[in-house]
């Protein structure tokens, strides 16, 4: 199981949208692509934005900096 939620993360990424307007991230798979990005980033080398134990696997890291809001999901309008 996933800790944080899906639930708690959708509401990490969408804490600055305003009531009424549309939200950044409206389904799990959101939360899974944008996360999977990240972790292919830093597969590659970017360097983690939270504190990483070399054990810890990029996914778990990439959450972990979604959940602590070091990242930003943005929709495909706004790239």
């Amino acid at each position: 199981m996933l800790h944080p939620s899906y639930t708690d993360l959708m509401k990490v990424v969408n804490k600055d949208v305003e009531e009424g307007a549309t939200k950044v991230v409206n389904s799990r798979y959101s939360i899974v692509m944008a996360t999977a990005k990240r972790a292919r980033e830093i597969i590659d080398g970017s360097m983690p934005l939270v504190s990483a134990k070399n054990s810890r696997k990029a996914l778990s890291v990439a959450i972990d900096e979604l959940n602590q809001a070091k990242i930003k999901v943005v929709g495909e309008e706004d790239e």
